[in-house]
């Protein structure tokens, strides 16, 4: 009978002692004693006798796993009383077995070790009963004695270890099994209500027993490691029963252990009013030096001082914003959601349990972003109560004030009444490198300006609230502008995408983060902030953006397509110090109040608030972004990221704006400066004509081995209802498209049009917005060539020569009326200034 089919109690029965001693001493009143038998009788009649005697203590542990009341009696008392007649019934008496077993000691069943009591030995088991079962450890302690295996078994069966200390004495009721103490694993389900799932045994070595790979095991361990980072006291108690805005800080500042940073800085720049009238002519102007850090301070002339919108009653005290929660403790120690990793994959049990709990956190979080409006990430950032920008404030100066100016007032030497920038820095760093305390703080991110309203003034709403100056609204520097002013790409674009085209404002105390990222489409971004504690800033320049994206998918234990995910969801923030060890050169800059920061097109940047603090940010494209935009939507591809705006679109808008420059000096001789623009970015070496080269380029090879006969023009209106994108990697598709005759409203591009459906290949239509021939066309006209600008004019853009003719004509007789009445002003003017007897002849 196996083992495995009783209870694991069953085996941990304790010995009456009086019991064994009445046993022994019945034998010597009624049995010879042993060493009066010769060997043969012990050969013969040994075997028997422990067969039978092994069949009746299993039958014994099975009553006693079933006798829930006799907890507290020996063991041997569940025995009936007609079960003691049956073992004379062996030939040998009970007490003859006892005594040729163990000299009065009770036989060991299969399966367990021999015991030795005070004053009794149990011998080494002999006639091929092992000494210890497989799966069990030999016993030893004051009372006891595990005996050693014999046989040449080894002491420890394999995934067994020794325990140093094992008392044996009667079970009670609320017995407690206290294990190893040198054990200093965690356990790494920390929900209660299924902690009983996945019970630890310290004395056990599942490694041995376990089928998975060494992969698998590593897992484990850095799994283990990683809860040992994750399971940190609270440092910061939000909420209570009556309100859940307020906190209590118990963690404390600890300057002894900063975390001390040394980082090169980022330019800062101090333009003249000449030179700051035109923004994106002077981000044009720096950046040939500013591109080379990533990222650089602006610092606007003195005489503009814009006022801040955002201190209005109305928004200051009723607009309300739900913020997320950022634990700043594991913003580098993330424990991942699919924790699969390149360690090993989980085992199955516990890799649906997890799938099951991620897939109910994903879709409570989820839940609550769409009735909170948030736009919290789901790595960890879930949303928080609601504030409006006064409670929040008070909120971020109690929390920094808790954290932070007991230590001061504790330092008699101190005379400072508040911690410095590079004490906040230091302070951050260690919370993000070396956590003592689970940190929490809250950050209001990516509030639509349009909806939440913003700092800077705009024209539909300056005469409402404030009186400003015309030079404010229509700054170039104001973010509302920035993005569709003249020159910049963006201005093409047709919706007003949030972040994009429209500000967004973000609410910031201390410690709260924006983690590693960089700028959707990789756009330029522009940040200014409006008020509040100073912010701090890391860059890497674009050159070295996959330097960082290597050490990021090095340093994060997670699978490919979640590192990927965690690059773009700014929720991990590696520490400068472990990215320059990898060789990634960082820069930094401290922002203040009025200050601008500008990041350039593919620089990853991150960072952190040292109080309360409020920015607002946009993008702007100007037209020297259009490469880097077309790298960001190949990349949105392979990764199967959605775009927000149609690259393709925006280029072919440019192209067209150029050659309607083109067609303005060519034949209107138009030569203002937005004209000269175009046609100097329009050049034959020019970004715009190299641009649209390689997008044709790139198109040309799609479609070479493309049935022409299959394909047909894209109606106008395809993409007027917005973006249409590939089912499969939502690659835009506004320049071609492929879709099968048995679903004409799905979609894909021309690298995904086979995985369209299962039909044969004959079945696939292919949708073009322009030919090849068009395209190129397009191209020479945008370099200036004269004939493809009116070829393209009449094509395209529906400006025939009649109308040329007409406009040529209406210009004449413009300067004609004007010189005819100059004429009749000289005449007259000469008129009176002659002699009166003359006009009177």
């Amino acid at each position: 009978m196996e083992l495995e089919k009783y209870p694991r109690d069953a085996f941990h029965c304790h010995y009456d002692r009086a019991m064994v001693k009445g046993l022994v001493a019945r034998r010597r009143r009624g049995k010879p004693s042993e060493a009066r038998r010769t060997s043969a009788e012990r050969k013969n009649r040994s075997q028997p006798a422990a067969e039978a005697i092994s069949a009746l203590w299993i039958d014994l542990f099975a009553k006693t796993s079933r006798s829930s009341s006799s907890k507290s009696r020996s063991p041997l008392s569940v025995i009936e009383t007609n079960s003691l007649p049956a073992l004379d019934l062996l030939g040998i008496g009970l007490g003859g077995q006892l005594d040729y077993v163990t000299d009065g000691i009770p036989p060991v069943p299969p399966g367990f070790p021999s015991l030795k009591f005070v004053g009794a030995l149990a011998d080494d088991a002999t006639d091929g009963i092992p000494p210890v079962p497989p799966g069990f450890s030999p016993l030893e302690s004051v009372e006891t004695h595990v005996d050693g295996a014999v046989d040449g078994m080894p002491s420890n069966p394999p995934g067994f270890s020794s325990l140093t200390s094992f008392t044996l004495k009667r079970a009670q009721d609320d017995r407690v099994v206290t294990p190893d103490t040198s054990y200093k694993g965690r356990c790494s389900i920390l929900d209660e209500k299924h902690r009983s799932l996945f019970h630890h045994r310290p004395w056990l070595h599942y490694n041995e027993f376990n089928n998975s790979s060494d992969q698998e095991l590593g897992h484990k361990l850095y799994e283990q490691d990683l809860l040992s980072t994750t399971c940190l006291p609270k440092g910061v108690i939000r909420g209570c029963s009556i309100c859940k805005t307020c906190q209590e800080v118990t963690a404390r500042w600890r300057p002894k252990e900063a975390c001390e940073l040394v980082l090169d800085e980022a330019p800062v720049y101090y333009p003249s009013e000449e030179e700051f009238k035109d923004s994106l002519d002077y981000i044009a102007k720096i950046r040939p030096i500013a591109e080379k850090y990533g990222i650089c301070r602006i610092v606007p002339p003195s005489s503009w001082r814009r006022p801040c919108l955002l201190k209005r009653k109305n928004l200051w005290l009723n607009s309300k914003f739900s913020p997320c929660i950022q634990h700043v403790d594991k913003l580098q120690n993330h424990h991942s959601s699919k924790i699969k990793s390149n360690h090993g994959i989980m085992s199955t049990k516990r890799e649906k349990f997890q799938k099951i709990t991620d897939s109910i956190s994903e879709i409570m979080l989820e839940n609550n972003q769409l009735r909170d409006g948030n736009n919290c990430n789901k790595f960890g950032f879930e949303p928080g109560p609601d504030f409006t920008l006064e409670s929040f404030q008070k909120y971020a100066d109690d929390f920094k004030e808790q954290y932070f100016q007991k230590v001061i007032e504790l330092d008699l030497t101190s005379d400072k009444l508040e911690p410095l920038v590079q004490d906040i820095e230091g302070e951050y760093w260690r919370i993000v490198e070396r956590p003592t305390e689970g940190i929490e703080v809250l950050c209001g991110a990516d509030l639509d300006t349009s909806v939440f309203g913003s700092g800077f003034p705009e024209a539909s709403t300056s005469s409402q609230y404030v009186r400003v100056q015309d030079q404010y609204v229509n700054s170039g520097w104001n973010l509302n502008n920035l993005a569709r002013l003249p020159g910049s790409v963006l201005s093409l674009e047709s919706k007003n995408v949030p972040g994009i085209i429209v500000p967004l404002l973000y609410v910031g105390m201390c410690f709260s983060s924006f983690c590693w990222h960089v700028e959707g489409h990789h756009l330029y971004s522009l940040k200014y902030l409006h008020l509040g504690a100073p912010k701090i800033w890391y860059g890497v320049p674009a050159k070295d953006a996959s330097k960082l994206e290597d050490a990021m998918k090095k340093h994060l234990p997670y699978p490919l397509d979640e590192k990927l995910d965690l690059l773009h969801s700014r929720v991990t923030n590696l520490s400068p110090s472990l990215l320059r060890l990898e060789g990634v050169p960082i820069y930094r800059c401290v922002q203040n109040p009025g200050e601008f920061v500008l990041t350039f097109p593919r620089v990853y940047h991150s960072g952190f608030s040292c109080g309360f603090n409020c920015v607002e940010a946009v993008n702007v494209a100007p037209l020297d972004w259009l490469p880097y935009g077309q790298n960001a939507v190949e990349l949105y591809c392979e990764q199967r990221q959605r775009v927000s705006i149609s690259h393709d679109k925006l280029l072919l808008a440019a192209a067209r704006e150029a050659v309607r420059a083109q067609w303005n000096v060519l034949f209107l001789g138009e030569t203002n400066s937005e004209n000269t623009g175009w046609k100097n970015f329009s050049a034959f070496d020019g970004v715009l004509a190299k641009s649209l080269e390689a997008r044709i380029e790139m198109e040309r090879r799609r479609r070479e081995y493309l049935c022409s006969s299959r394909s047909q023009k894209m109606d106008t209106n395809f993409n007027a209802e917005g973006t249409r994108e590939c089912f499969m990697c939502h690659y835009d598709l506004h320049l071609s498209a492929a879709f099968c005759v048995c679903s004409p409203d799905r979609f894909a591009c021309l690298f995904h049009a086979k995985n369209l459906c299962s039909c044969s290949w004959s079945m696939k239509r292919f949708l073009f917005l322009y030919e090849i021939s068009e395209l190129n066309v397009l191209l020479d006209a945008v370099r200036g060539k004269s004939s493809a600008v009116h070829r393209w004019g009449v094509f395209d853009m529906k400006l025939s020569v009649s109308s040329l003719v007409s406009e040529m004509k209406k210009q004449k007789l413009i300067i004609m009326t004007d010189e005819e009445g100059r004429g009749k002003d000289h005449e007259e003017a000469h008129s009176t200034l002659q002699p009166s007897s003359t006009r009177s002849i």
